[in-house]
């Protein structure tokens, strides 16, 4: 008489669970391109969604407050790419020192985009740092947009005339 235990099939291994970084690959790759979609789908937030296409080389041109500065925005992001941090109060002021030199470059250059994304760079600083719980190094990123915001305009930019 043959033992019930050898007629059991073994059992077929357990279903790895798919991740939702293989389920956005995988979407992606059959036609679904647009963040917003990608993430309502896998119910992640735009910026993981980016950050895992950024990862894959896939260039969604999708950039907010969480996707990294280390793939350009612009032409711009070069020059602050890697460069920035707030470890501490004095990394954040290194940070801020760098974003002002460029900030007064592109102003000597009469390159408004280029003052925009030093503005933008120091503004998404302030933020990490603050979402972080790092106010005294959000303080120093918040002091330094502050006197930008302040200033007045050095030279009137008139609209082109149609």
């Amino acid at each position: 008489m043959t033992d019930i235990r050898e007629m059991e099939r073994p059992e077929a291994p357990a279903a790895r669970r798919v991740s939702k970084k293989d389920q956005i690959l995988t979407l992606y790759k059959a036609g679904i391109t647009e963040v917003n979609d990608l993430a309502a789908i896998t119910l992640s937030r735009p910026s993981y969604v980016a950050g895992v296409l950024q990862g894959a080389d896939q260039a969604p041109g999708y950039f907010d407050l969480y996707t990294s500065t280390a793939k350009p925005m612009n032409v711009y992001s070069k020059f602050f790419a890697g460069k920035l941090g707030f470890r501490d109060e004095a990394s954040a002021q290194e940070s801020v020192d760098l974003i002002d030199t460029l900030y007064r470059q592109f102003e000597l250059a009469g390159d408004r985009a280029g003052q925009h994304h030093a503005l933008l760079m120091a503004l998404t600083m302030f933020d990490r740092a603050r979402w972080t719980n790092k106010e005294a190094e959000a303080d120093v990123f918040r002091r330094w947009l502050r006197k930008r915001l302040d200033e007045p305009t050095s030279t009137a930019v008139t609209p082109a005339k149609k």
